[in-house]
C-alpha cells in the first residue's frame, strides 16, 4: 500500500516541488508569537476590566478569543518542533509566556507524534481521532459537549491532581500516563519515555499549580472580584469552540478503527484554501493545511501555503492531493453531516460503511473543478517568502 500511495501521490516529485520549504524561519516564529502575545493579554485585561456586558468588553473577548486560539495551536507546532529538536528557546518562551498561564504545558502534546503514526492514525488506540463521519449524528453534538467540560478538566488536573501526584512516585507516573494529555478520547494512557524530561514536567506542573491556586486565591483575597472566574470560564469556551470546530473539519472522520496505509490516512484528511481572512482566524498557524501537514509533517506553519500553491500548479489534473482540498468551511462541515447521516438512512452499522480509499480515487470530480488544472511553469511558482 505504501508503493501505491508514493505511485499515486507521486510522493518524490511532491517531495522535491518543495524541497526548499522545510526549514523553519525564527523570525517568523518569534514575530507572529510576541505580536499574538501583545494581542491576546492586552485584549483580555481589557475584557476583564471592562463594564460587564459592555460593548468594550464583547469587543474584546471576541478579540481575545481569537487570539488565544492562535496561541495556543501553536502548541501543535511546538510538538513537531520538539521531535526535530529545533527553536527551543520558542518552546521555552511559548510554555513561560503561554503554556503556563492558560493551564496547558507543552509536555501535555507530546504524544501528538503517535497521530502520524501510519500504524496509530484513525484505529481506536489515536485519541486525537473520533469515527464522527460513520455517525451517528449525535456524536458531533457529544464532541462539542467537551468545550464545556475541558476548562473544568484543566483546572482540577492541575490544582488538585499535579500536587497530590508528588507524594509518591507511582501516583506520578499513573498521573503523567493518564491524566497529562490533551486528547479528544478518554481514558486515553500515553508512554512515558525513558529519557522524558521529568524535572522540566515537574516544574511546570508547579508553576501550574501556582497559576491555577492565584484564580481562586486572588478572588478569595477580594483582589479580584468574584465574577473573574466566569470571566475565565467564559474566554476558555470561546477559545475551545474556535479549536473544536477546527478540529471538527481536519479530517473526513471515516476510518472504521483499522489501521490505515499512508495513502488512505491522506484521504481521510483535509486543506481548506478559502475565505483567505475567516479561514485564516479559524485555521492559525496552517491548520487549514491539514492534509497537506499530514503528508509533510515537518514542514514549518510559514510555508504550507506556499507548498499548497505551488503543488495545485505544479501537479497533474488527475493528482488525488486535490481531491483533499475544499473550498471552506462549510463545505466540510456539510459532507460531515451527510456522512453521518448516512448510516441512520441506509441502515447500515457504522462498522460497515465505506472507509476513503487511495484505491477507490476516481478523478476528477466537480468540488475541485475550481482548482488549477497545472502543471504550471516554474515562473509562476511562488517563492518561499513570507505568511500565506
Amino acid at each position: 500500500m505504501e508503493n501505491q500511495a508514493n505511485a499515486s501521490f507521486q510522493l518524490s516529485h511532491m517531495r522535491q516541488i518543495v524541497h526548499d520549504l522545510f526549514q523553519p524561519n525564527p523570525l517568523f516564529y518569534w514575530a507572529d508569537f510576541l505580536l499574538t502575545v501583545t494581542v491576546a493579554y492586552g485584549c483580555a485585561g481589557i475584557y476583564f476590566l471592562s463594564p460587564l456586558f459592555s460593548a468594550q468588553q464583547i469587543l474584546c473577548l471576541f478579540v481575545a478569543g481569537f487570539a488565544l486560539h492562535r496561541l495556543a495551536n501553536f502548541i501543535h507546532e511546538i510538538a513537531h518542533l520538539h521531535s526535530k529538536r529545533s527553536l527551543r528557546s520558542f518552546r521555552v518562551a511559548w510554555d513561560i509566556l503561554v503554556g503556563i498561564p492558560t493551564l496547558m504545558p507543552s509536555y501535555f502534546f507530546h504524544n501528538h507524534m503517535a497521530h502520524h503514526n501510519a500504524n496509530h492514525f484513525g484505529t481506536s488506540s489515536d485519541c486525537e481521532y473520533i469515527p464522527l463521519g460513520r455517525g451517528p449524528l449525535r456524536n458531533i453534538g457529544f464532541f462539542m459537549c467537551e468545550i464545556f467540560l475541558q476548562p473544568l478538566f484543566v483546572v482540577f488536573r492541575h490544582a488538585v491532581v499535579g500536587p497530590i501526584s508528588f507524594l509518591h512516585p507511582r501516583l506520578r507516573q499513573w498521573v503523567l500516563e493518564n491524566f497529562s494529555s490533551f486528547v479528544f478520547v478518554w481514558p486515553c494512557p500515553r508512554k512515558i519515555p525513558t529519557n522524558a524530561p521529568r524535572a522540566a514536567w515537574a516544574a511546570m506542573d508547579i508553576a501550574c499549580w501556582l497559576r491555577a491556586s492565584a484564580i481562586f486565591g486572588l478572588v478569595v483575597l477580594e483582589v479580584n472580584p468574584w465574577y473573574r472566574i466566569p470571566q475565565l470560564y467564559f474566554l476558555a469556551i470561546f477559545a475551545l469552540s474556535l479549536h473544536y470546530l477546527r478540529s471538527l473539519t481536519a479530517h473526513r472522520y471515516l476510518s472504521d478503527g483499522k489501521k490505515m496505509s499512508f495513502g488512505d490516512q491522506l484521504m481521510d484528511s483535509i486543506d481548506i484554501t478559502g475565505g483567505r481572512v475567516l479561514t485564516e482566524l479559524l485555521y492559525p498557524v496552517g491548520l487549514r493545511y491539514h492534509a497537506l501537514h499530514h503528508l509533510f509533517p515537518s514542514l514549518p506553519y510559514h510555508n504550507l501555503g506556499i507548498a499548497n500553491r505551488r503543488l495545485l500548479a505544479q501537479l497533474p489534473a488527475d493528482s488525488p492531493y486535490r481531491q483533499l482540498v475544499y473550498p471552506s468551511f462549510w463545505s466540510v462541515i456539510r459532507e460531515l453531516i451527510r456522512h453521518a447521516l448516512e448510516s441512520r438512512q441506509t441502515g447500515q452499522p457504522a462498522a460497515e460503511l465505506p472507509v476513503p480509499r487511495l484505491s477507490d480515487y476516481r478523478p476528477p470530480t466537480p468540488k475541485t473543478a475550481w482548482l488549477p488544472a497545472g502543471p504550471a511553469s516554474p515562473a509562476e511558482l511562488p517563492a518561499a517568502t513570507g505568511f500565506d
